[in-house]
């Protein structure tokens, strides 16, 4: 066993010392109602590690400052860290560091793709292709543009499964309209992984000049990722959900495309020049990078990438599996107890959304809080993927590279103690 950063892993069967690895965050040493800490709610924010949270303390203690145009060492240092995690970033995620582009969220990625690409160049016989499979934050901000550019947007359902229904799927691509494919490579409710690659492909090559978006907000934390292999012109996620800070995302794209989009904010630092008569802009990213950016948590987001590259993203993606290998049989052999999404563990992303019958997902949530696992009830963001389950609501545990297998006993146990608790 050798330590890489304060995370013991055997560099010959490239598995990683849970336990090792659990001492880096701090959080997970705690106990909830007398009962040491289980916690399964990775899809909605991951823990963070020590090396993150000690990133962004000496940058707070020793360098803080805004960043770009200032001349004194502390600035300069400021914007030698912001940029050294954007390239990081972009290495992560095989993008060109001149189209990472720093942003709140996922969200706020896909919002100025809608409004700043689809707003302004979509017209009626055009169609923005999504799926029912997607978060909100893939949803909404399409819906918010569609009236104005008077696109047709169109949803690709999903099969009794809840995996995309890829005959709809094809029909729709089968038009020639498609201008925006934008879709989840993983889902946040069901796990399903997407054929990203394989969709993308016929988008193009029945659609001229189609732009592919993907929403990585589950699937970068989770998965090696490059865009080149994804296909993607467009790529979205989120720092928080990948062990960094809350506050930063990221929006990964061609630099030619964003070269054509009109900023979406308008401030400081995204001009090249300003008088009272008109604006000239700044080049990319920066022209989408308005006002004081968030430079702590870009550094904070960094570390993030070091710390999960140190680990190995192939690494991270076993372990899951190993989790899933376990948890899902398990979960599926208790009475009651429904689990949506694929079986085969190969097949599907570390959350795990369940409902045990005849009781309500907020009920069963409040009562695994109480035996110390921390699991996510109601709808994910997801209303439209969750209602194809015939429920308002579900419970949800996720995994990530700090649990064990002993938690997912943790989890089955407190499933059946739910059961107990209200069959009494």
């Amino acid at each position: 066993m050798v330590e890489v950063g304060g995370r013991a892993r055997d560099v010959v069967n490239e598995v990683v010392d849970v336990e090792a690895v659990r001492k880096d965050f701090p959080v997970l040493q705690r106990k909830v109602h007398g009962r040491p800490l289980v916690y399964l709610d990775s899809a909605a924010t991951s823990q963070k590690p020590q090396p993150v949270l000690d990133v962004m303390t000496r940058f707070y203690e020793d360098v803080n400052s805004n960043v770009h145009r200032g001349v004194h060492a502390l600035a300069e240092e400021a914007t030698e860290a912001y940029e050294a995690a954007r390239g990081k970033i972009a290495r992560f995620v095989g993008a060109d560091p001149r189209g990472v582009v720093f942003t709140k969220n996922t969200t706020e990625s896909i919002n100025l793709l809608a409004y700043s690409w689809a707003r302004p160049r979509l017209r009626e016989d055009d169609i923005v292709l999504s799926t029912e499979m997607e978060h909100h934050a893939n949803i909404v901000p399409w819906q918010l543009v569609q009236p104005e550019a008077g696109f047709d947007l169109r949803y690709v359902p999903l099969t009794d499964s809840s995996r995309l229904d890829m005959a709809a799927f094809d029909e729709i691509v089968s038009t020639g309209r498609v201008k925006v494919f934008t879709v989840t490579a993983m889902s946040n409710v069901v796990g399903v992984i997407n054929p990203v690659a394989e969709m993308a492909s016929k988008v193009r090559a029945a659609n001229r000049d189609a732009i592919v978006v993907v929403d990585g907000a589950q699937s970068v934390p989770h998965l090696p990722t490059d865009m080149l292999a994804l296909d993607a012109d467009f790529l979205c996620f989120s720092g928080h959900k990948m062990l960094g800070p809350t506050g930063i995302g990221v929006l990964a794209g061609r630099v030619d495309l964003l070269d054509e989009m009109q900023p979406f904010l308008g401030g400081g630092e995204m001009i090249s020049n300003v008088t009272l008569e008109g604006t000239t802009f700044n080049e990319v990213p920066y022209k989408f990078e308005a006002g004081t950016p968030p430079i702590a948590q870009a550094v904070g987001l960094g570390a993030a990438v070091d710390y999960l590259n140190e680990v190995g993203m192939d690494v991270v993606r076993r372990h899951e599996v190993e989790l899933l290998e376990k948890a899902i049989p398990a979960l599926h052999s208790l009475g009651r107890v429904t689990v949506h999404g694929p079986v085969a563990p190969e097949d599907r992303g570390a959350a795990i959304s369940f409902a045990i019958d005849g009781i309500h997902p907020h009920d069963i949530g409040t009562i695994m809080d109480r035996e110390g696992v921390a699991v996510r009830a109601g709808h994910h963001c997801a209303k439209p993927l969750v209602r194809t389950l015939g429920s308002a609501a579900t419970t949800r545990a996720s995994f990530y590279i700090y649990n064990t297998l002993d938690e997912v006993d943790a989890l089955v146990d407190a499933v059946e103690a739910t059961k107990r608790f209200f069959d009494r």
